[in-house]
């Protein structure tokens, strides 16, 4: 048996105007999907447990069978297992992202216009980070390049509490009400902007019309966690492809394969034929039982408010990705099983996350139960079977 796992991150909505009072997904034409919940399972499922923030880290460690409760620590520590940074007991690791901030003098005046700075390449970024270690870093501080926007910061025998926001939840608010409660932290971010903001990327990228990254925002803090081995827990072999260190450093510190994806980007111009196939080699070619593909461009598109391209991307996951995989598990003639789901909403109208249960379906091959249900949130909380511990999801999955 084959098991394959699509996360579009994030695709959960609610109805948008501008699409006819539907959501992204009941807009989208996805066939293959609709298929699944015509002739599988349909779920609605709670991933982010009561009282918990609803963050990928905590959604994604739920969807992969591992109780956010036991095993969260913070979102930036599985993101450093990614990068290839051994934490150590005494050090915690942050997010930081490279933000576009508006040009107020007053730092706690400025506007966060853009969390992600223009969807900065990961080589200009690299730049920008190793400009920011150079004059910041030591001491017990130390800036890390990852991914696009996406990078990290380390901190040795730091305090024990934080009072820290994420960028995406602030899109367009003015920042003083949401700047950090530690004097240390926000003097790297204040610092990081005078950096940042004369740096010969950051003058290109305005010259192009691109956001510049004039400022690294702050957040997202833990301790490094111990993950069981997901193979102990559930008896197969699983690997993650993804472009997202948060999603990869979780393979990794579940002992799962991290399959890299040349051009893997994590926006809606990643490379969804490439990490297709690298998911489905995986399972044909090099002994996987389970993969976990794993598709960030629903929730960018989200966070940004950009109903079609949300659309768009759930389009492009039906084809490029439902669609080759399976049409080449049919080739085979292997047994399989597919589960399609967000980690959790991240609806266009208020450009961040919200707690609330998403829709889920399981099919396996040769199933046909004829529901006449599609693949929808209204759908999956008018029929669907209810979860309320989004956890034990992954165990009923492989069962």
């Amino acid at each position: 048996m084959k098991y394959v796992i699509v996360l579009a991150d994030g695709c959960a909505d609610r109805p948008v105007e501008s699409l006819g009072g539907k959501t992204p997904l009941e807009a989208a034409y996805t066939p293959n999907m609709d298929s699944f919940a015509d002739k599988g399972s349909l779920y609605f499922v709670q991933t982010v447990p009561t009282g918990m923030k609803p963050g990928s880290d905590v959604a994604n460690l739920s969807v992969m069978g591992y109780d956010p409760h036991l095993y969260y620590t913070g979102r930036s520590p599985l993101e450093a297992a990614s990068i290839g940074v051994e934490l150590l007991p005494n050090q915690t690791a942050f997010r930081a992202n490279t933000v576009t901030l508006s040009d107020e003098a007053d730092y706690a005046d400025k506007t966060m216009v853009d969390y992600s700075s223009g969807e900065i390449t990961t080589a200009e970024s690299t730049q920008l980070l190793r400009a920011v270690e150079a004059e910041l870093g030591g001491g017990g501080i130390h800036f890390y390049p990852g991914v696009s926007y996406r990078h990290l910061f380390v901190w040795d025998d730091a305090p024990e509490s934080f009072r820290l926001t994420p960028p995406h939840d602030i899109s367009d608010k003015k920042v003083g009400p949401y700047l950090p409660d530690n004097e240390v932290i926000l003097d790297l971010m204040k610092k990081s902007e005078k950096i940042l903001r004369e740096h010969p990327v950051n003058k290109a990228r305005i010259a192009a019309g691109k956001n510049p990254a004039t400022s690294l925002w702050i957040w997202g803090e833990g301790k490094k966690p111990a993950l069981s081995s997901f193979e102990e827990l559930y008896g197969v072999k699983g690997a993650v492809v993804s472009a997202v260190d948060l999603i990869k450093g979780i393979g990794i510190l579940a002992g799962m394969r991290s399959i890299d994806v040349e051009g893997a980007t994590g926006t809606l111009s990643t490379n969804f034929d490439g990490k297709a196939k690298a998911a489905a080699d995986a399972l044909l070619k090099e002994g996987c039982d389970l993969v976990y593909i794993h598709l960030e461009a629903p929730d960018e598109c989200g966070h940004q408010g950009d109903p079609e391209g949300k659309k768009r991307s759930l389009e492009l996951i039906d084809e490029k990705i439902i669609g080759y995989v399976k049409a080449r598990l049919d080739e085979s003639g292997e047994d399989y099983k597919f589960m399609v789901l967000p980690d959790h909403p991240t609806p266009v109208s208020i450009k961040t996350h919200s707690g609330e249960s998403i829709p889920c379906v399981m099919y396996r091959k040769g199933e046909d139960n004829k529901t006449g249900f599609v693949y929808s949130e209204a759908c999956a909380e008018k029929h669907g079977q209810v979860r309320t511990v989004g956890h034990e999801l992954m165990r009923e999955f492989l069962s």
